[in-house]
């Protein structure tokens, strides 16, 4: 049970408990029968005698408690402990904050239960604009693929948190298809900014470029959707593997560089989102106002609203994450309770934004209801029991321009 919080506690940490790339601390060379000095990311190891284990205060990194010790053991070869991987491994389980894991351990779940909400509502706006076929416009054939890749990033996500938190010797085995996960992870997260600004664009194509072909929209919208994240995924994945050699425990810790490949993407497609449909309430308001000759459409002008509230709020975590409070910080908490909405809960404010608040989606769903009653109360006559067909008092053979429906009750009504 302790290695199960332990795992759940360094899967959320900006700096990580388990390290595992050797590096020379002081430069010097150990004395026969000593194990080197060593740094590990966290703390700078003494020479320390074969058979013996080095202690020393634990580090003043997030989750740590300085006051608690740390252990790195030395052999009786003079070679310090390693896993199966010949990586060394300093022993940092004891410095956990056990206090803040239990809060850290409840944000978690929260996030789990933001990401299950949101799915619902995507699978639901996703049979919805599937289902009804007048809905299937170039508009809402992109509004489904944007539904599409946040329901699959919540999906991985939640595979994340059930097979990859609850198993400690997961990370440290570092699994291929665990590595593989958080590629994908990144891959949907980038498809996801990538369909937003294809909602932008779309809308700005609409407004400004009017001779467009759909057909071809649609086929540039999927390469930018679908393709470019794959082409930067790849590129992040080959700097990790090849170049920093960023691949121990399930890729959970990024480098400077890895970093800046999918946040700059992310960036560029924000802000020319941001400027799309700006550009967008431009033409709105100035060029085709309620009082124009040529409006625009209720539809886009609702789209682009929405749009335009979507924009800001997928920025906010790349706005709030160099803001993080300090461990320990009064604010801190604040700040994961705003990140933990934030976060899990834009697939729910899509669906909600693009779907629920639809008014052609409306008027659908009232048009389908409505069928259904004429279906039924008409079913009523034709399926009560007793009941027979009756052609003007005729065979069905003939050619009779009046129907008459004859009940058990002998009533005839005409139609």
């Amino acid at each position: 049970m302790f290695y199960k919080t332990l795992i759940l506690f360094i899967l959320i940490r900006f700096r990580f408990i388990w390290r595992f790339n050797q590096s020379i601390c002081g430069g010097k060379q150990a004395s026969p029968g000593y194990c080197p000095e060593v740094f590990d990311k966290e703390l700078c190891w003494p020479e320390t005698p074969a058979g013996t284990v080095a202690n020393q205060s634990c580090p003043l990194s997030i989750g740590y408690d300085p006051t608690r010790m740390a252990y790195r053991e030395c052999w009786p070869n003079a070679t310090w402990f390693t896993l199966k991987d010949n990586k060394t491994w300093s022993n940092y389980t004891k410095c956990i904050d056990m206090d803040y894991l239990e809060f850290m351990l409840f944000i978690n779940d929260c996030y789990v239960i933001g990401y299950s909400i949101s799915l619902a509502a995507l699978a639901i706006s996703l049979w919805i604009f599937l289902t009804f076929r007048s809905l299937r416009c170039t508009r809402i054939r992109i509004h489904t693929q944007l539904f599409v890749s946040f329901a699959l990033n919540n999906i991985v996500w939640i595979m994340h948190y059930e097979l990859v938190i609850p198993n400690p010797i997961l990370t440290i085995e570092n699994p291929v298809w665990c590595q593989i996960l958080h590629v994908i992870i990144q891959y949907f997260m980038l498809a996801n900014y990538m369909w937003m600004f294809c909602e932008g664009l779309h809308l700005h194509l609409a407004l400004v470029v009017v001779f467009v072909r759909e057909e071809v929209i649609m086929r540039w919208f999927f390469g930018i959707g679908w393709g470019l994240p794959a082409v930067i995924v790849a590129m992040y994945s080959i700097l990790r593997i090849f170049v920093s050699h960023d691949t121990m425990i399930c890729w959970l810790e990024d480098s400077y560089e890895s970093k800046l490949i999918l946040t700059i993407p992310v960036l560029i497609s924000l802000l020319s989102s941001l400027f799309f449909l700006i550009n967008v309430l431009r033409v709105i308001l100035t060029i085709m106002h309620p009082n124009s000759p040529n409006p625009a459409p209720v539809g886009i002008k609702k789209a682009a609203r929405a749009a335009l509230i979507l924009i800001p709020l997928f920025g906010l975590q790349f706005i709030l994450i160099p803001f993080r409070p300090e461990y320990k910080d009064p604010y801190e908490k604040l700040y994961l309770y705003i990140s933990v909405i934030i976060i899990p809960y834009q697939g729910l404010c899509v669906s909600c934004l693009f779907c629920f608040a639809n008014q052609d989606v409306h008027h659908e769903i009232k048009s389908f209801f409505h069928r259904k009653l004429l279906r039924n109360r008409w079913n009523n006559w034709t399926q009560d029991s007793g009941g027979v067909y009756v052609v003007n008092g005729l065979s069905q053979s003939n050619h009779m321009a009046l129907l008459s429906l004859k009940r058990k009750s002998t009533t005839t009504v005409r139609l």
